[in-house]
Protein backbone atom coordinates (compact mmCIF):
# COMPACT_ATOMS: atom_id res chain seq x y z
CA UNK A 1 0.00 0.00 0.00
CA UNK A 2 1.58 3.27 -1.15
CA UNK A 3 1.36 6.20 1.23
CA UNK A 4 1.28 9.46 -0.68
CA UNK A 5 2.58 12.78 0.65
CA UNK A 6 2.16 16.51 0.65
CA UNK A 7 4.72 18.60 -1.27
CA UNK A 8 6.06 21.41 0.89
CA UNK A 9 9.06 23.65 0.34
CA UNK A 10 10.48 21.40 -2.37
CA UNK A 11 10.12 18.13 -0.46
CA UNK A 12 7.69 15.24 -0.18
CA UNK A 13 6.38 15.40 3.37
CA UNK A 14 4.35 12.72 5.12
CA UNK A 15 1.04 13.75 6.60
CA UNK A 16 0.88 14.21 10.35
CA UNK A 17 -2.88 14.40 10.94
CA UNK A 18 -3.30 10.64 11.10
CA UNK A 19 -6.19 10.86 8.64
CA UNK A 20 -6.09 9.37 5.13
CA UNK A 21 -8.33 8.96 2.07
CA UNK A 22 -8.33 5.78 0.01
CA UNK A 23 -7.13 6.17 -3.57
CA UNK A 24 -8.74 3.50 -5.76
CA UNK A 25 -7.90 1.84 -9.01
CA UNK A 26 -11.34 2.42 -10.59
CA UNK A 27 -10.87 -0.46 -13.03
CA UNK A 28 -10.43 -3.08 -10.31
CA UNK A 29 -12.15 -1.43 -7.36
CA UNK A 30 -9.03 -2.00 -5.26
CA UNK A 31 -7.42 0.54 -2.94
CA UNK A 32 -3.98 1.22 -4.38
CA UNK A 33 -2.77 4.09 -2.21
CA UNK A 34 -3.77 6.37 0.62
CA UNK A 35 -3.54 10.15 0.53
CA UNK A 36 -2.92 12.17 3.68
CA UNK A 37 -5.65 14.58 4.72
CA UNK A 38 -4.05 17.75 6.04
CA UNK A 39 -4.89 19.33 9.33
CA UNK A 40 -5.33 23.09 9.69
CA UNK A 41 -1.83 23.23 11.19
CA UNK A 42 -0.32 21.55 8.10
CA UNK A 43 -2.11 23.99 5.80
CA UNK A 44 -0.92 26.90 7.93
CA UNK A 45 2.67 25.65 7.61
CA UNK A 46 2.34 25.67 3.81
CA UNK A 47 1.09 29.28 3.94
CA UNK A 48 4.00 30.24 6.16
CA UNK A 49 6.49 28.79 3.68
CA UNK A 50 4.74 30.42 0.72
CA UNK A 51 4.60 33.80 2.43
CA UNK A 52 8.33 33.71 3.06
CA UNK A 53 9.20 32.64 -0.51
CA UNK A 54 6.83 34.88 -2.47
CA UNK A 55 8.46 38.36 -2.19
CA UNK A 56 11.69 37.27 -3.87
CA UNK A 57 9.74 35.53 -6.63
CA UNK A 58 7.61 38.66 -7.15
CA UNK A 59 10.83 40.68 -7.45
CA UNK A 60 12.04 38.36 -10.22
CA UNK A 61 11.32 40.07 -13.51
CA UNK A 62 8.48 38.64 -15.66
CA UNK A 63 10.85 37.55 -18.40
CA UNK A 64 12.75 35.28 -16.02
CA UNK A 65 9.49 33.92 -14.64
CA UNK A 66 8.42 33.21 -18.23
CA UNK A 67 11.61 31.21 -18.80
CA UNK A 68 10.56 28.85 -16.02
CA UNK A 69 7.28 28.34 -17.88
CA UNK A 70 9.20 27.64 -21.10
CA UNK A 71 11.26 24.95 -19.38
CA UNK A 72 8.12 23.54 -17.75
CA UNK A 73 6.46 23.12 -21.17
CA UNK A 74 9.50 21.15 -22.32
CA UNK A 75 9.31 18.91 -19.24
CA UNK A 76 5.57 18.36 -19.67
CA UNK A 77 6.14 17.10 -23.20
CA UNK A 78 9.07 14.98 -22.04
CA UNK A 79 7.02 13.40 -19.21
CA UNK A 80 3.66 13.23 -21.01
CA UNK A 81 3.30 9.45 -20.78
CA UNK A 82 4.31 9.34 -17.11
CA UNK A 83 1.76 12.01 -16.20
CA UNK A 84 -0.97 10.39 -18.28
CA UNK A 85 -0.34 6.99 -16.72
CA UNK A 86 -0.69 8.49 -13.23
CA UNK A 87 -4.03 10.04 -14.26
CA UNK A 88 -5.37 6.87 -15.88
CA UNK A 89 -4.33 4.69 -12.96
CA UNK A 90 -6.19 6.79 -10.37
CA UNK A 91 -9.00 8.39 -12.41
CA UNK A 92 -9.75 5.56 -14.84
CA UNK A 93 -9.85 7.60 -18.06
CA UNK A 94 -8.33 6.18 -21.21
CA UNK A 95 -4.68 6.87 -21.96
CA UNK A 96 -5.35 9.18 -24.95
CA UNK A 97 -7.90 11.09 -22.85
CA UNK A 98 -5.39 11.41 -20.01
CA UNK A 99 -2.79 12.81 -22.42
CA UNK A 100 -5.41 15.30 -23.60
CA UNK A 101 -5.88 16.34 -19.96
CA UNK A 102 -2.16 17.20 -19.76
CA UNK A 103 -2.12 18.84 -23.20
CA UNK A 104 -4.93 21.30 -22.47
CA UNK A 105 -3.13 22.37 -19.30
CA UNK A 106 0.15 22.65 -21.17
CA UNK A 107 -1.46 25.08 -23.63
CA UNK A 108 -2.31 27.45 -20.77
CA UNK A 109 1.32 27.26 -19.60
CA UNK A 110 2.38 28.21 -23.14
CA UNK A 111 0.10 31.24 -22.96
CA UNK A 112 1.70 32.25 -19.66
CA UNK A 113 5.09 32.48 -21.35
CA UNK A 114 3.70 35.82 -22.59
CA UNK A 115 3.71 37.20 -19.04
CA UNK A 116 6.06 40.12 -19.85
CA UNK A 117 3.55 41.44 -22.39
CA UNK A 118 0.45 40.56 -20.35
CA UNK A 119 1.73 42.31 -17.23
CA UNK A 120 2.60 45.61 -18.89
CA UNK A 121 0.85 48.57 -17.30
CA UNK A 122 -0.42 51.84 -18.80
CA UNK A 123 1.12 55.30 -18.91
CA UNK A 124 -0.25 58.79 -19.47
CA UNK A 125 2.20 61.67 -19.67
CA UNK A 126 1.07 65.22 -18.98
CA UNK A 127 -2.19 64.21 -17.37
CA UNK A 128 -1.97 67.64 -15.77
CA UNK A 129 0.62 70.40 -15.79
CA UNK A 130 3.81 68.57 -14.84
CA UNK A 131 1.83 65.47 -13.82
CA UNK A 132 2.31 61.93 -15.16
CA UNK A 133 0.15 58.90 -14.33
CA UNK A 134 0.91 55.23 -14.70
CA UNK A 135 -0.58 51.93 -13.58
CA UNK A 136 1.10 48.62 -12.88
CA UNK A 137 -0.15 45.10 -12.22
CA UNK A 138 1.30 43.53 -9.08
CA UNK A 139 0.88 40.04 -7.62
CA UNK A 140 -1.62 39.37 -4.85
CA UNK A 141 0.77 37.37 -2.66
CA UNK A 142 -0.29 33.81 -1.81
CA UNK A 143 -3.06 32.19 -3.87
CA UNK A 144 -4.74 28.82 -3.51
CA UNK A 145 -6.60 26.42 -5.80
CA UNK A 146 -9.09 23.68 -4.94
CA UNK A 147 -9.37 21.37 -7.93
CA UNK A 148 -11.62 18.42 -8.93
CA UNK A 149 -10.91 14.78 -9.70
CA UNK A 150 -11.98 14.83 -13.33
CA UNK A 151 -9.03 16.86 -14.69
CA UNK A 152 -6.13 16.35 -12.26
CA UNK A 153 -3.58 17.93 -14.64
CA UNK A 154 -5.47 20.49 -16.71
CA UNK A 155 -7.35 22.42 -14.05
CA UNK A 156 -4.42 22.73 -11.61
CA UNK A 157 -2.33 24.16 -14.47
CA UNK A 158 -5.17 26.50 -15.44
CA UNK A 159 -4.82 27.97 -11.96
CA UNK A 160 -1.20 27.77 -10.86
CA UNK A 161 0.46 28.65 -14.18
CA UNK A 162 -0.99 32.19 -14.49
CA UNK A 163 -0.84 32.73 -10.72
CA UNK A 164 2.88 31.92 -10.61
CA UNK A 165 3.65 33.78 -13.87
CA UNK A 166 2.14 36.86 -12.21
CA UNK A 167 4.55 36.55 -9.26
CA UNK A 168 2.36 34.83 -6.69
CA UNK A 169 3.06 31.76 -4.58
CA UNK A 170 0.44 29.04 -4.98
CA UNK A 171 -0.97 26.33 -2.71
CA UNK A 172 -2.78 23.55 -4.56
CA UNK A 173 -5.39 21.40 -2.81
CA UNK A 174 -6.14 18.71 -5.42
CA UNK A 175 -8.82 16.06 -5.25
CA UNK A 176 -7.92 13.35 -2.78
CA UNK A 177 -9.24 10.79 -5.29
CA UNK A 178 -6.34 11.20 -7.77
CA UNK A 179 -3.52 13.27 -6.22
CA UNK A 180 -0.44 11.70 -7.83
CA UNK A 181 -0.38 13.81 -11.00
CA UNK A 182 -0.51 17.15 -9.11
CA UNK A 183 2.45 16.00 -7.00
CA UNK A 184 4.38 15.21 -10.18
CA UNK A 185 3.52 18.63 -11.62
CA UNK A 186 5.00 20.35 -8.56
CA UNK A 187 8.21 18.35 -8.96
CA UNK A 188 8.46 19.31 -12.63
CA UNK A 189 7.89 23.00 -11.90
CA UNK A 190 10.86 23.02 -9.55
CA UNK A 191 12.94 21.07 -12.06
CA UNK A 192 12.09 23.88 -14.48
CA UNK A 193 13.65 26.41 -12.09
CA UNK A 194 10.81 27.47 -9.81
CA UNK A 195 12.11 28.36 -6.33
CA UNK A 196 11.10 26.12 -3.44
CA UNK A 197 7.92 27.15 -1.67
CA UNK A 198 6.30 28.88 -4.66
CA UNK A 199 4.19 25.85 -5.65
CA UNK A 200 3.12 23.50 -2.88
CA UNK A 201 0.60 20.65 -2.83
CA UNK A 202 -1.49 20.03 0.27
CA UNK A 203 -3.78 17.01 0.10
CA UNK A 204 -6.92 17.24 2.18
CA UNK A 205 -10.67 17.32 2.61
CA UNK A 206 -13.08 19.87 4.08
CA UNK A 207 -10.75 20.73 6.96
CA UNK A 208 -8.04 21.83 4.53
CA UNK A 209 -10.59 23.67 2.37
CA UNK A 210 -11.95 25.62 5.34
CA UNK A 211 -8.41 26.41 6.47
CA UNK A 212 -7.71 27.88 3.03
CA UNK A 213 -10.90 29.95 3.11
CA UNK A 214 -10.24 31.28 6.59
CA UNK A 215 -6.49 31.93 6.45
CA UNK A 216 -5.79 35.69 6.34
CA UNK A 217 -2.54 35.10 4.47
CA UNK A 218 -4.26 33.66 1.38
CA UNK A 219 -5.38 36.45 -0.93
CA UNK A 220 -7.29 34.53 -3.60
CA UNK A 221 -8.96 31.17 -4.11
CA UNK A 222 -9.95 29.31 -7.28
CA UNK A 223 -12.34 26.36 -7.30
CA UNK A 224 -13.86 23.92 -9.78
CA UNK A 225 -16.45 21.34 -8.68
CA UNK A 226 -20.14 20.99 -7.94
CA UNK A 227 -22.46 23.99 -7.70
CA UNK A 228 -23.38 23.58 -4.00
CA UNK A 229 -19.70 23.50 -3.01
CA UNK A 230 -18.92 26.39 -5.38
CA UNK A 231 -21.59 28.49 -3.65
CA UNK A 232 -20.18 27.57 -0.24
CA UNK A 233 -16.58 28.39 -1.15
CA UNK A 234 -17.54 31.62 -2.88
CA UNK A 235 -19.61 32.84 0.07
CA UNK A 236 -17.12 31.93 2.77
CA UNK A 237 -14.09 33.10 0.82
CA UNK A 238 -15.63 36.45 -0.09
CA UNK A 239 -16.83 37.03 3.47
CA UNK A 240 -13.20 36.66 4.53
CA UNK A 241 -12.12 39.35 2.08
CA UNK A 242 -10.57 37.08 -0.53
CA UNK A 243 -10.78 37.32 -4.28
CA UNK A 244 -12.66 34.17 -5.32
CA UNK A 245 -13.59 32.49 -8.61
CA UNK A 246 -15.71 29.34 -8.44
CA UNK A 247 -16.95 27.14 -11.28
CA UNK A 248 -19.78 24.75 -10.55
CA UNK A 249 -21.90 22.13 -12.28
CA UNK A 250 -23.30 21.97 -15.78
CA UNK A 251 -26.18 20.62 -17.82
CA UNK A 252 -25.05 21.25 -21.36
CA UNK A 253 -27.66 21.15 -24.14
CA UNK A 254 -27.01 20.47 -27.81
CA UNK A 255 -29.76 21.67 -30.15
CA UNK A 256 -30.06 19.69 -33.36
CA UNK A 257 -31.92 21.59 -36.07
CA UNK A 258 -33.85 19.82 -38.87
CA UNK A 259 -31.28 20.96 -41.44
CA UNK A 260 -28.28 19.61 -39.49
CA UNK A 261 -26.00 16.90 -40.83
CA UNK A 262 -27.35 14.15 -38.57
CA UNK A 263 -24.38 11.85 -39.02
CA UNK A 264 -22.11 14.67 -37.87
CA UNK A 265 -24.47 15.49 -35.00
CA UNK A 266 -24.72 11.87 -33.88
CA UNK A 267 -20.94 11.45 -33.90
CA UNK A 268 -20.58 14.66 -31.92
CA UNK A 269 -23.16 13.58 -29.34
CA UNK A 270 -21.51 10.21 -28.80
CA UNK A 271 -18.08 11.74 -28.28
CA UNK A 272 -19.31 14.61 -26.13
CA UNK A 273 -21.82 12.60 -24.16
CA UNK A 274 -19.87 9.43 -23.40
CA UNK A 275 -16.21 10.46 -23.60
CA UNK A 276 -14.41 10.27 -20.24
CA UNK A 277 -17.48 8.33 -19.02
CA UNK A 278 -19.38 11.63 -19.03
CA UNK A 279 -17.22 12.97 -16.18
CA UNK A 280 -16.66 16.37 -17.80
CA UNK A 281 -18.19 19.70 -16.91
CA UNK A 282 -18.36 20.36 -20.66
CA UNK A 283 -19.98 17.03 -21.56
CA UNK A 284 -23.15 17.24 -23.63
CA UNK A 285 -25.73 15.49 -21.46
CA UNK A 286 -28.93 16.74 -23.15
CA UNK A 287 -29.73 16.39 -26.86
CA UNK A 288 -32.55 18.67 -28.05
CA UNK A 289 -33.70 17.68 -31.56
CA UNK A 290 -36.17 20.12 -33.09
CA UNK A 291 -39.24 18.31 -34.44
CA UNK A 292 -40.29 14.67 -34.08
CA UNK A 293 -38.92 13.73 -37.50
CA UNK A 294 -35.49 15.09 -36.56
CA UNK A 295 -35.68 13.31 -33.20
CA UNK A 296 -36.65 9.95 -34.73
CA UNK A 297 -33.84 10.14 -37.27
CA UNK A 298 -31.33 11.22 -34.63
CA UNK A 299 -32.21 8.37 -32.26
CA UNK A 300 -31.98 5.96 -35.20
CA UNK A 301 -28.43 7.14 -35.86
CA UNK A 302 -27.41 7.31 -32.21
CA UNK A 303 -28.54 3.84 -31.22
CA UNK A 304 -26.00 1.75 -33.20
CA UNK A 305 -23.19 4.17 -32.37
CA UNK A 306 -23.87 3.95 -28.64
CA UNK A 307 -24.29 0.16 -28.75
CA UNK A 308 -20.83 -0.16 -30.34
CA UNK A 309 -19.02 1.84 -27.65
CA UNK A 310 -16.06 -0.05 -26.20
CA UNK A 311 -15.83 0.24 -22.44
CA UNK A 312 -12.76 -0.99 -20.59
CA UNK A 313 -9.66 -0.24 -18.51
CA UNK A 314 -7.00 2.10 -19.87
CA UNK A 315 -4.64 -0.88 -20.13
CA UNK A 316 -6.88 -2.45 -22.81
CA UNK A 317 -5.52 -0.17 -25.55
CA UNK A 318 -6.14 3.15 -27.23
CA UNK A 319 -9.31 1.96 -28.96
CA UNK A 320 -11.22 1.92 -25.66
CA UNK A 321 -13.88 4.65 -25.83
CA UNK A 322 -14.20 5.23 -22.10
CA UNK A 323 -13.23 3.67 -18.80
CA UNK A 324 -14.77 3.34 -15.34
CA UNK A 325 -16.16 6.17 -13.28
CA UNK A 326 -14.01 7.33 -10.41
CA UNK A 327 -15.62 5.68 -7.36
CA UNK A 328 -18.27 3.19 -6.32
CA UNK A 329 -20.30 6.10 -4.92
CA UNK A 330 -20.24 7.82 -8.32
CA UNK A 331 -21.47 4.63 -9.98
CA UNK A 332 -24.27 4.26 -7.44
CA UNK A 333 -25.41 7.86 -7.97
CA UNK A 334 -25.50 7.44 -11.76
CA UNK A 335 -27.53 4.23 -11.60
CA UNK A 336 -29.92 5.79 -9.09
CA UNK A 337 -30.59 8.68 -11.48
CA UNK A 338 -31.07 6.24 -14.37
CA UNK A 339 -33.70 4.43 -12.33
CA UNK A 340 -35.41 7.73 -11.55
CA UNK A 341 -35.62 8.43 -15.29
CA UNK A 342 -37.34 5.10 -15.84
CA UNK A 343 -39.68 5.66 -12.90
CA UNK A 344 -40.60 9.15 -14.07
CA UNK A 345 -41.53 7.97 -17.57
CA UNK A 346 -38.57 8.59 -19.88
CA UNK A 347 -37.96 6.00 -22.58
CA UNK A 348 -34.74 4.09 -21.98
CA UNK A 349 -33.56 3.34 -25.51
CA UNK A 350 -30.24 1.79 -24.44
CA UNK A 351 -29.97 0.18 -21.01
CA UNK A 352 -26.46 -0.16 -19.59
CA UNK A 353 -27.45 -1.10 -16.05
CA UNK A 354 -26.38 -4.72 -16.35
CA UNK A 355 -23.00 -3.98 -17.91
CA UNK A 356 -20.21 -6.13 -16.49
CA UNK A 357 -16.57 -5.96 -17.50
CA UNK A 358 -15.19 -9.48 -17.70
CA UNK A 359 -12.22 -9.82 -15.37
CA UNK A 360 -13.03 -6.47 -13.76
CA UNK A 361 -16.31 -7.27 -12.05
CA UNK A 362 -15.39 -5.20 -8.99
CA UNK A 363 -14.45 -2.14 -11.06
CA UNK A 364 -16.59 0.99 -11.27
CA UNK A 365 -17.72 0.51 -14.86
CA UNK A 366 -21.07 1.90 -16.02
CA UNK A 367 -22.53 0.90 -19.35
CA UNK A 368 -23.79 3.56 -21.78
CA UNK A 369 -27.40 4.75 -21.40
CA UNK A 370 -29.59 6.64 -23.86
CA UNK A 371 -32.91 8.19 -22.91
CA UNK A 372 -35.56 9.56 -25.26
CA UNK A 373 -38.73 11.57 -24.61
CA UNK A 374 -37.52 12.99 -21.30
CA UNK A 375 -39.23 16.10 -19.97
CA UNK A 376 -37.83 19.11 -18.11
CA UNK A 377 -39.43 18.11 -14.80
CA UNK A 378 -37.47 14.84 -14.58
CA UNK A 379 -34.43 14.38 -12.33
CA UNK A 380 -32.32 13.13 -15.24
CA UNK A 381 -32.88 16.52 -16.87
CA UNK A 382 -32.59 18.75 -13.84
CA UNK A 383 -29.52 17.19 -12.23
CA UNK A 384 -25.95 16.82 -13.43
CA UNK A 385 -25.52 13.05 -13.79
CA UNK A 386 -21.76 13.11 -14.47
CA UNK A 387 -21.84 9.70 -16.11
CA UNK A 388 -22.31 7.98 -19.49
CA UNK A 389 -25.95 8.95 -19.83
CA UNK A 390 -27.35 10.99 -22.73
CA UNK A 391 -30.87 12.36 -22.32
CA UNK A 392 -33.00 13.42 -25.28
CA UNK A 393 -35.65 16.11 -24.80
CA UNK A 394 -37.71 16.75 -27.92
CA UNK A 395 -38.61 20.32 -28.87
CA UNK A 396 -41.38 21.31 -31.28
CA UNK A 397 -39.57 24.45 -32.51
CA UNK A 398 -36.31 26.36 -32.40
CA UNK A 399 -37.79 28.80 -29.89
CA UNK A 400 -38.82 25.96 -27.59
CA UNK A 401 -35.33 24.45 -27.81
CA UNK A 402 -33.75 27.82 -27.04
CA UNK A 403 -36.09 28.31 -24.08
CA UNK A 404 -35.12 24.91 -22.64
CA UNK A 405 -31.47 25.90 -22.64
CA UNK A 406 -32.12 29.36 -21.23
CA UNK A 407 -34.50 28.22 -18.48
CA UNK A 408 -32.12 25.68 -16.95
CA UNK A 409 -30.38 27.00 -13.84
CA UNK A 410 -26.93 26.01 -15.14
CA UNK A 411 -25.25 27.78 -18.02
CA UNK A 412 -21.79 26.35 -18.59
CA UNK A 413 -21.73 25.33 -22.25
CA UNK A 414 -24.15 24.66 -25.09
CA UNK A 415 -24.09 23.92 -28.81
CA UNK A 416 -26.24 24.11 -31.91
CA UNK A 417 -25.87 21.92 -35.00
CA UNK A 418 -27.30 23.50 -38.13
CA UNK A 419 -26.48 24.58 -41.67
CA UNK A 420 -28.41 27.84 -41.14
CA UNK A 421 -26.06 30.72 -40.36
CA UNK A 422 -28.93 32.94 -39.27
CA UNK A 423 -30.14 30.40 -36.70
CA UNK A 424 -26.61 29.87 -35.40
CA UNK A 425 -25.99 33.60 -35.10
CA UNK A 426 -29.31 34.17 -33.33
CA UNK A 427 -28.58 31.32 -30.91
CA UNK A 428 -25.11 32.57 -30.07
CA UNK A 429 -26.39 36.10 -29.43
CA UNK A 430 -29.48 35.26 -27.38
CA UNK A 431 -28.62 32.20 -25.27
CA UNK A 432 -27.63 32.95 -21.66
CA UNK A 433 -24.75 30.47 -21.49
CA UNK A 434 -21.05 31.21 -21.16
CA UNK A 435 -19.52 29.02 -23.88
CA UNK A 436 -21.20 28.34 -27.21
CA UNK A 437 -20.46 25.78 -29.89
CA UNK A 438 -21.67 26.11 -33.47
CA UNK A 439 -21.33 22.65 -35.00
CA UNK A 440 -18.78 22.08 -32.21
CA UNK A 441 -19.99 19.83 -29.39
CA UNK A 442 -17.59 20.70 -26.55
CA UNK A 443 -16.82 24.41 -26.95
CA UNK A 444 -13.86 24.66 -24.57
CA UNK A 445 -12.04 27.88 -25.54
CA UNK A 446 -8.35 27.74 -26.36
CA UNK A 447 -5.86 29.05 -23.82
CA UNK A 448 -5.73 32.62 -25.15
CA UNK A 449 -9.49 33.07 -24.62
CA UNK A 450 -11.23 32.61 -21.28
CA UNK A 451 -13.21 29.70 -19.87
CA UNK A 452 -16.32 30.27 -17.77
CA UNK A 453 -20.04 29.64 -17.54
CA UNK A 454 -23.04 31.73 -16.54
CA UNK A 455 -25.88 31.37 -14.04
CA UNK A 456 -25.26 28.71 -11.38
CA UNK A 457 -22.27 27.33 -13.26
CA UNK A 458 -19.98 30.15 -12.17
CA UNK A 459 -19.50 32.56 -9.27
CA UNK A 460 -17.22 35.56 -9.58
CA UNK A 461 -16.63 38.19 -12.20
CA UNK A 462 -13.53 36.81 -13.93
CA UNK A 463 -13.04 33.59 -15.89
CA UNK A 464 -10.25 31.05 -16.00
CA UNK A 465 -7.15 31.28 -18.20
CA UNK A 466 -6.68 33.77 -21.03
CA UNK A 467 -6.50 37.51 -20.25
CA UNK A 468 -8.91 37.19 -17.31
CA UNK A 469 -6.45 35.01 -15.40
CA UNK A 470 -3.81 37.75 -15.40
CA UNK A 471 -6.41 40.17 -14.07
CA UNK A 472 -7.55 37.73 -11.40
CA UNK A 473 -4.07 37.02 -10.05
CA UNK A 474 -2.92 40.65 -9.95
CA UNK A 475 -4.12 43.91 -8.50
CA UNK A 476 -3.73 47.28 -10.18
CA UNK A 477 -1.74 50.09 -8.60
CA UNK A 478 -2.00 53.57 -10.12
CA UNK A 479 0.64 56.23 -9.47
CA UNK A 480 0.17 59.97 -10.01
CA UNK A 481 3.51 61.79 -9.93
CA UNK A 482 4.56 65.41 -10.02
CA UNK A 483 8.09 66.67 -9.53
CA UNK A 484 8.85 70.18 -8.27
CA UNK A 485 9.64 72.57 -11.11
CA UNK A 486 12.65 74.84 -11.31
CA UNK A 487 15.30 72.39 -10.10
CA UNK A 488 16.73 72.13 -13.57
CA UNK A 489 17.18 75.93 -13.62
CA UNK A 490 19.29 75.96 -10.50
CA UNK A 491 22.68 75.77 -12.25
CA UNK A 492 24.17 78.02 -14.94
CA UNK A 493 26.40 76.61 -17.60
CA UNK A 494 27.04 79.61 -19.84
CA UNK A 495 30.27 81.66 -19.77
CA UNK A 496 30.01 85.01 -18.00
CA UNK A 497 32.15 88.09 -18.38
CA UNK A 498 34.70 88.57 -15.62
CA UNK A 499 34.14 91.69 -13.60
Amino acid sequence: MQELTHYLNGEHVKGTSGRFADVYNPATGEVQAKAPLASTEELNKAVEIATAAQPEWAATNPQRRARVMMKFVHLLNENMDKLAEAISREHGKTFPDAKGDVQRGLEVVEYCIGAPELLKGEYSDSAGRGIDMYSMRQPLGVSAGITPFNFPAMIPMWMFAPAIACGNAFILKPSERDPSCPLLLAELMEEAGLPKGILQVVNGDKEAVDAILDHPGIASVGFVGSTPIAEYIYGRGCSNGKRVQCFGGAKNHMIVMPDADLDQAADALVGAGYGAAGERCMAISVAVPVGDETADRLIEKLKPRVEKLKVGPYTAGDDVDYGPVVTAAAKEKILKLVQSGIDQGAELVIDGRDFKMQGYEDGFFVGPHLFDRATPDMDIYQQEIFGPVLTTVRAASYEEALKLTMDHEMGNGTAIFTRDGDAARDFANRVNVGMIGVNVPIPVPLAYHTFGGWKKSAFGDLNQHGPDSFKFYTKTKTVTSRWPSGIKDGGEFNFKAID
